[in-house]
């Protein structure tokens, strides 16, 4: 016995058949919406000013690497930022966040 499944596509503003499924993002969520090939065309229209001014944003993944490097850059500029607040008396604990007040003074020193 021989199946046939077809899948039709419903634009979604107009009800109409649609022919593709448009991916995009916008404010941290993503989206995805089916669209006829003028529908889509008009979409992509809208999109292209903002797009052509925008910059790509990298994979989850390769946020997540970089702020490891960003870790180990941190470590070593807070152990100097608390050796030059206790040299000048400046209150500061051995562990744990910083104070930003201890940090400006930090950066405005050098």
């Amino acid at each position: 016995m021989a199946k046939q499944i077809q899948e039709i596509l419903i634009d979604d503003l107009d009800g109409g058949e649609a022919n593709e499924t448009v991916s995009f993002a916008i404010d941290g969520s993503s989206y995805e919406i089916d669209l006829s090939d003028l529908n889509a065309k008009k979409l992509r229209d809208a999109l292209t000013p903002f797009v052509q001014h925008a910059r790509r944003a990298g994979a989850v993944a390769a946020r997540r690497r970089g702020r490891g490097g960003n870790r180990a850059m941190s470590r070593e500029k807070s152990s100097e930022i608390r050796q030059w607040a206790k040299a000048h008396g400046l209150p500061v604990s051995e562990r744990g966040r910083i104070a930003s007040t201890v940090v400006e003074k930090y950066e405005a020193a050098h």
